[in-house]
């Protein structure tokens, strides 16, 4: 392997953490999570994705993922805005 084709790997790399963890870190707190029984940590980080997902889907309102996450939180409105881009396959 050369010097520019590892390049390209290690951008990709980072360009995953950037896009995805640092999204769950800023957001949504992920590295001051003190959930640690059982399958917890697994079923809220599942959840948490699941959010990142939806919030990014939602382009009405240009803020970040924090922001649209503690907009939520205010009114049902804006909540049900980005939990009708839930695909659930019921009808």
């Amino acid at each position: 392997m050369g010097a520019g084709e590892y390049g390209k790997c290690k951008r990709a790399h980072w360009g995953i953490e950037n896009s995805l963890h640092w999204v769950l870190d800023i957001g949504f707190r992920e590295d001051e999570s003190r959930i640690r029984a059982g399958n917890a940590a697994e079923n809220v980080n599942v959840l948490r994705h699941i959010g990142t997902n939806l919030l990014k889907q939602e382009k009405s309102c240009k803020m970040g993922i924090a922001s649209k996450r503690k907009k939520c939180g205010y009114g049902p409105d804006y909540l049900y805005k980005v939990l009708g881009g839930l695909n659930t396959g019921l009808d």
